[in-house]
């Protein structure tokens, strides 16, 4: 993968995210080329990674072995008809980390019969510690199901899914993920600073017990319920304090909150796949 010619079309977050982690492990910046229209977007990541960067989408993508789409969901379809010529002529394969999108819209927008690797990552891909799940359609092979997974792996965790449809609840999940857990940060550290804490303490000790439950659950072989009933001694603190919310039915309540990001998703993939 050092010497392979990866192109995104894209320089947003998400590309800027993957450009560092592909570099870190050792990727040669000059076969990296992302096309952006800001120019000071352009000279950002030069100056930044010293890869090659241009305005031109077609003239990248004519460069690329693995051609990674990284712009909005809304304009991918424009973005995508443009490219189409230049991707049936050289059958690069094409990674999408547009949300939403689904995989047989692209590959009609890219003119058909192309290897497509849907993702849907996370936003802490941004500090190196994503979650991407990843969809192969039929014509993908085996050495590019590798090669997208160690683009991916740059930033983060992957798993492959088997069917497309549980993208919609990997987007449920780890998606809008980090969203549910600053909420919860965010609820504890209001709810220590009405009982009595300075508000920086409170905040310094959420974000470090998030981090840490976190850490602790990552690096055990056991599950989270299992650490949490380590934790919870009989008529102690922890005991009184998960009985209010199992009381206040959290788990349904994710349940529902994870269902209805679910359903959204879907309806997403359709709106973004009908007619302009």
């Amino acid at each position: 993968m050092k010497t392979t010619h990866i192109a995104f079309i894209g320089g947003g977050n998400m590309a800027r995210s993957l450009v560092g982690g592909l570099i870190a492990d050792g990727c040669n910046p000059q076969y990296i080329w992302v096309s952006d229209p800001n120019v000071r977007q352009r000279k950002i990541l030069h100056d930044q990674f010293n890869i090659i960067t241009d305005a031109d989408n077609c003239a990248v993508a004519d460069k690329a072995t693995v051609l990674i789409l990284a712009v909005k969901p809304q304009v991918l379809r424009n973005v995508a008809a443009q490219l189409a010529a230049t991707i049936q002529r050289n059958k690069p394969l094409a990674i999408s980390v547009a949300a939403g999108v689904r995989e047989s819209d692209l590959r009609h927008w890219l003119g058909g019969a192309v290897p497509i690797v849907r993702t849907m990552p996370n936003t802490p891909a941004m500090v190196g510690s994503g979650a991407t799940a990843l969809f192969a359609n039929e014509w993908v092979s085996e050495k590019q199901r590798q090669l997208a997974e160690s683009i991916l792996r740059a930033v983060g965790l992957t798993v492959w899914v088997p069917e497309e449809v549980m993208l919609d609840t990997v987007t449920a999940l780890s998606g809008s993920g980090p969203a549910y857990f600053f909420l919860v940060m965010e609820a504890l550290e209001q709810a220590g600073t009405k009982l009595g804490l300075p508000p920086d303490i409170a905040r310094l000790l959420s974000l470090q017990t998030a981090f840490g439950a976190g850490k602790m659950a990552l690096e055990s072989n056991e599950s989270p319920a299992a650490l949490r009933q380590r934790v919870t001694s009989p008529r102690g603190t922890t005991e009184q304090a998960i009985a209010v919310l199992q009381e206040g039915e959290l788990e349904a309540l994710f349940f529902k909150a994870l269902d209805a990001a679910r359903q959204r998703s879907k309806e997403l993939g359709v709106l973004l796949g009908g007619e302009p």
